[in-house]
């Protein structure tokens, strides 16, 4: 099956980093170096804004939703490196491949959506301080963390139902190590036109664009309101306060534009996989370490937490 001109695929076989033998050793450990301490950071976040009241603010809580976001990204995507290793089975059937995909895009799309919500926190506790706590209230950011794990979801169902109707493949070796849709388009036989206009249009500019304008108007708007700001201390502190937020922004829209929107993206796979393992990877393990060196108020509930345990001990 894997040089057929046209066939009908049930199952896809994933060739991994690098289908060299003496290599897969090391790439096993250096994933589940990555996966545990991604794992480990993330779940650090989500314990300290869980359990330490001065963490119950409304940019802690959408960092909260940004960890089960970045715990389930790393775990949609390299689940298949070290199952693959540990048991030897490299393939996964045609439904799991895209449904994968699937929810791939969909926590991808959330993430965008979550860090547009918490720029918004940023601008309205920077530019509109006396009525933040009115703005940013408990029932507006559950609701708002709705919005976006719901939309983002609903946003991608028609991706999955396109590429069920795409059965016809001329070859079922898939040259990634987990379940994207840019190796899957470059080996079907159908006409990927309709999915093609979807993803250029509703998808690059709902998903995408739109979250990207609306954060850097936020910024625009922070950016203003601290220049105004007299004293140097008072800007140094009001910038401070939402310096890790624009540093894991500019990480992550910089990762996916290499990724996704280079000229190039469909034609070097193998440049691609490189890539895509940074983002999907490194950047959720950046993510925790970015907000516990450049946040105040993350690294005092650490150093509470470790004065706490050692007493406790």
């Amino acid at each position: 099956m894997e040089d057929m001109n046209q066939t009908t695929v049930t199952y896809f076989i994933i060739k991994g980093i690098s289908d060299v033998p003496q290599f897969q050793a090391p790439i096993f450990i250096v994933v589940l170096f990555l996966y545990l301490m991604t794992l480990g950071g993330n779940m650090t976040i989500l314990h300290l804004v869980s359990q330490d009241p001065q963490l119950h603010k409304p940019m802690y809580f959408f960092l909260g939703n940004l960890s089960v976001l970045d715990m389930s990204y790393i775990t949609v995507t390299l689940h298949k490196v070290l199952v693959t290793f540990i048991s030897g089975q490299n393939t996964v059937s045609y439904i799991s491949y895209i449904f994968q995909f699937y929810i791939f895009a969909s926590l991808a799309g959330n993430q965008l959506l979550i860090l547009t919500v918490m720029s918004y926190d940023r601008y309205v506790a920077i530019c509109n301080p006396l009525c933040y706590h009115m703005t940013m209230n408990h029932t507006v950011c559950v609701l708002l963390a709705i919005f976006c794990w719901v939309f983002s979801f609903l946003e991608r169902l028609p991706y999955l139902v396109i590429l069920a109707q795409y059965t016809c493949y001329r070859s079922n070796i898939i040259n990634h190590f987990f379940c994207d849709v840019i190796p899957l388009l470059k080996l079907t036989c159908n006409d990927t036109t309709l999915f093609n206009i979807f993803v250029y249009s509703e998808g690059f500019f709902v998903m995408v664009l739109t979250p990207f304008v609306l954060t850097f108007i936020s910024y625009v708007f922070i950016i203003t309101a601290i220049l105004r700001i007299r004293s140097s201390s008072g800007r140094r502190k009001a910038f401070y306060t939402c310096s890790s937020h624009l540093t894991v922004v500019i990480l992550l829209y910089v990762s996916l534009t290499c990724q996704y929107m280079r000229p190039s993206a469909k034609d070097s796979l193998d440049d691609n996989k490189m890539l895509s393992l940074f983002n999907t990877a490194v950047v959720p393990l950046l993510n925790p370490l970015i907000y516990s060196l450049k946040n105040n108020d993350v690294k005092s509930a650490l150093r509470r937490k470790l004065i706490s345990s050692k007493t406790l001990l």
